[in-house]
């Protein structure tokens, strides 16, 4: 663990990536962008009233002192912001609205990472996904060819590192979200030092068992290695034939996956947020994310049950992947 994180700042060093805060009152937050200030990697603005802000690190002891504050309804540029987002949503949104959804923290700090004027943002310690999500989704929205955004999590164990996707947005993605999922999730792995190998994973090993899930994957793995036909990536696979090499030779020993996988694509929503959980309680990994995949700009989920650690790790994180 420690060997990631420090790669992952050896790559920030000297780039000064800006990293919006939008709950910036909340005590495991302030902590945060006390220790990311201090250590120089990221800078961190925090959004909310100033002297609410001041007053709330003060009590938890968190010297964010010379951590920019910014209050969305107390900046020279704020019209601006409203201009550009309703020129944004295209007819979705007038100019009075506008100004009133910006008011709203985490609509302000996405536009904030919209107009370059921060690389990044970290919300959710005390919003919902959708919360964060959505104004991500209008504002910055996904890359050309991605329909869907989706989540990941780094699975860590001593050296190990694994890639898990979707866990955290898509409940069924049909085939060819499947494929843009591959696609994404090996972009992921890559952004932080992995070399990715991909495997479709289902119930059934290369046609063991054929029913309309196994041929969705199926057709994702097509789909995917179409789109990129470098990569290696197959499916679909039962886990153990995508992670055992001895299961691998037998069950499919024409596969480009020959139990080597470190990124895997589960077939639903449903599978991959039980198969992360199960790893981490059981397995002993620890799980990093949810890192939201496909956005034009980074912009990440915390769980409302994070701790100050969580935000400091997805914070270097979100950082690493703008760059």
């Amino acid at each position: 663990m420690t060997d990631f994180f420090s790669e992952v700042k050896g790559k920030l060093r000297g780039q000064q990536k800006t990293i919006i805060l939008p709950e910036g009152t909340d005590a495991r937050i302030l902590e945060a962008a006390a220790r990311l200030h201090n250590e120089g990697y990221v800078r961190p603005i925090l959004l909310g009233n100033e002297e609410e802000v001041r007053r709330a690190a003060k009590v938890g002891g968190n010297d964010v002192s010379e951590v920019e504050v910014i209050d969305p309804t107390d900046v020279p540029y704020f019209e601006e912001l409203v201009e550009q987002f309703v020129e944004r949503r295209n007819g979705k949104a007038t100019v009075e609205q506008a100004r009133e959804v910006l008011k709203d923290v985490n609509y302000f700090g996405t536009m904030l990472v919209y107009t370059g004027r921060a690389d990044g943002l970290v919300s959710g310690a005390i919003h919902s996904t959708a919360d964060t999500v959505r104004p991500a989704l209008q504002i910055i929205r996904t890359k050309p060819g991605v329909s869907k955004t989706s989540g990941a999590f780094i699975m860590m164990k001593e050296e190990e590192r694994l890639v898990f996707a979707d866990c955290a947005i898509t409940v069924a993605p049909t085939a060819q979200e499947l494929a843009e999922i591959a696609i994404e999730s090996a972009a992921t792995a890559r952004s932080f030092g992995i070399k990715p190998r991909v495997a479709m994973l289902s119930f059934s090993t290369k046609g063991s068992a054929v029913t309309d899930e196994t041929k969705k994957t199926a057709e994702a793995v097509k789909l995917a290695q179409a789109l990129s036909p470098d990569l290696p990536l197959d499916g679909e696979f039962q886990f153990d034939a995508a992670y055992v090499p001895e299961v691998a030779a037998q069950k499919a020993p024409e596969a480009v996956i020959q139990g080597d996988a470190n990124v895997f694509v589960f077939p639903s929503l449903e599978a991959g947020n039980i198969g992360y959980k199960l790893t981490e309680r059981l397995g002993g990994y620890e799980a990093l994310g949810p890192i939201l995949q496909g956005l034009n700009a980074p912009v990440n989920d915390l769980s409302r049950g994070c701790s100050a650690e969580d935000v400091y790790k997805l914070s270097l994180l979100t950082a690493a992947q703008s760059l």
